[in-house]
């Protein structure tokens, strides 16, 4: 099912932003990020997030993000915000003018950690795809759309039935850039169940 991301609701509107049915842009504004404690000691909590609702507890979220990033930690993703103590985020976020982190955040009870991988910083497009099943979380990547490749599993310790996801983009250093999000959809759970060892 294609979303109409005008019917979404920010969380944080920034300054500058378009939305249509199909498309939204954002102008990431300075010293916007999203981080909780870990290593870095400090919080932030200041990032803009459009999101939208939903109490299926098995389905995938599919979003390309486009991004004109090139100051360090310029970042545009998908994300799923419940509050500012507990959120799942995957992103692409610039380094410098080789690298860029391709990598994903998950905070549960006001505590961030930070996986992630190199890629060329030539790359400008990426698609992400979260999916829920239940109260565990599924984030993959893909360059093409079509091929999607695992980046994280996680458990949400305080996901209600009812959860909030969809996009964000921020500039956590002095920076501003464009992120663009298109072929937002959400499609039957494409994390399939495990077939191995049985639960306990």
């Amino acid at each position: 099912m294609k979303i109409d991301a005008s019917s979404m609701e920010w969380i944080r509107k920034p300054k500058s932003c378009r939305v249509t049915k199909d498309k939204v842009e954002i102008m990431t504004e300075p010293h916007t990020d999203l981080w909780q404690r870990t290593y870095y000691h400090f919080r932030n909590d200041n990032a803009p997030v459009l999101q939208m609702e939903t109490i299926d507890q098995f389905f995938s979220f599919v979003v390309r993000t486009e991004f004109d990033s090139k100051v360090r930690y310029d970042q545009s993703g998908v994300i799923m915000y419940l509050d500012s103590d507990n959120w799942l985020k995957a992103a692409m976020e610039y380094e410098n003018e080789k690298i860029q982190r391709l990598g994903s955040v998950v905070t549960n009870n006001g505590y961030s950690d930070w996986a992630s991988t190199d890629v060329d910083a030539a790359i400008k497009s990426v698609w992400f795809r979260l999916s829920r099943r239940e109260d565990d979380f599924c984030v993959e990547n893909s360059f093409d759309g079509i091929d999607f490749k695992q980046m994280r599993i996680c458990h949400m310790f305080n996901a209600p039935k009812e959860i909030r996801f969809g996009i964000y983009a921020c500039s956590a250093e002095e920076s501003s850039f464009l992120a663009a999000f298109t072929d937002m959809e959400i499609t039957e759970c494409a994390w399939k169940a495990h077939d191995g060892q049985q639960p306990d």
